[in-house]
C-alpha cells in the first residue's frame, strides 16, 4: 500500500493508497470475464479524505477510476493535534472499528487499510482495534463512519457533564407493582 502523490486541476496535492486490489470474474455463455476492482483511499493530510470502490478491464484503469471517483467523495476528519478528539466506535456490516487518541509521539498502531486511512487523513498518532471482521472494504468503510462521528473535545466533555441522572419520583424499589390509589 504505497502511497502516490497526484496533482488536482486548482486543488492541493493529493495522496492515494490502493488498499485491495483482485481480480473479479462473471461467466457468460462462452466462459469467464475477468475484470479488476480497486478500493483506493485519497486524502491531502489535512483533514480531508476519500474512499471509492471502481472495476475496470485491467487494474491500472480500475485504479484511476477509484481515484477519480474517490476524490469526488472528499471528506473532513476532525482532529484535535496529531490524533483524535476522543475514543470512537463504530460497525459497518461485519466490520467494526475501535478507534483511541494517543500520545504525541505514539504512532498510527492500526493494522492494513485503517493505517493508510489514518495517515492519509492527516493523523499521526492513533491506537485502534478491530473488531469482527476483517474485509478491507468494509474495515474502511467502518472507520470512515468513525470519523464522521466524532466531534470537538469541548462539545463531547460538555456531553459526558450533562447526561440526565435518575431524578427522585420514578419508580423506585418501594413503588414497583403497587395498585394506583382511588
Amino acid at each position: 500500500m504505497a502511497l502516490r502523490t497526484f496533482e488536482v486541476s486548482g486543488e492541493s496535492a493529493l495522496d492515494h493508497a490502493v488498499v485491495d486490489l483482485r481480480r473479479v470474474s462473471r461467466t457468460v455463455k462462452g466462459g469467464r470475464r475477468f475484470r479488476f476492482r480497486a478500493a483506493v483511499v485519497v486524502g491531502d493530510k489535512k483533514g480531508q479524505v476519500g474512499f471509492a470502490l471502481q472495476k475496470g478491464k485491467d487494474a491500472q484503469s480500475a485504479i484511476q477510476k477509484a481515484q477519480t471517483a474517490a476524490r469526488k467523495h472528499l471528506r473532513s476528519v476532525l482532529r484535535r493535534g496529531s490524533t483524535i478528539p476522543h475514543a470512537v466506535k463504530a460497525r459497518y456490516r461485519g466490520a467494526e472499528v475501535l478507534l483511541k487518541p494517543a500520545p504525541s509521539g505514539t504512532g498510527i498502531i492500526a493494522g492494513g487499510p485503517l493505517r493508510s486511512l489514518a495517515s492519509l487523513a492527516g493523523i499521526q498518532d492513533l491506537s485502534s482495534k478491530l473488531l469482527g471482521s476483517r474485509n478491507k472494504v468494509n474495515v474502511v468503510r467502518a472507520a470512515l463512519l468513525a470519523f464522521e462521528i466524532l466531534k470537538p473535545a469541548e462539545e463531547e466533555q460538555a456531553a459526558v457533564l450533562t447526561r440526565p441522572t435518575e431524578e427522585s419520583g420514578g419508580e423506585g424499589p418501594g413503588t414497583a407493582g403497587s395498585a394506583p390509589s382511588q
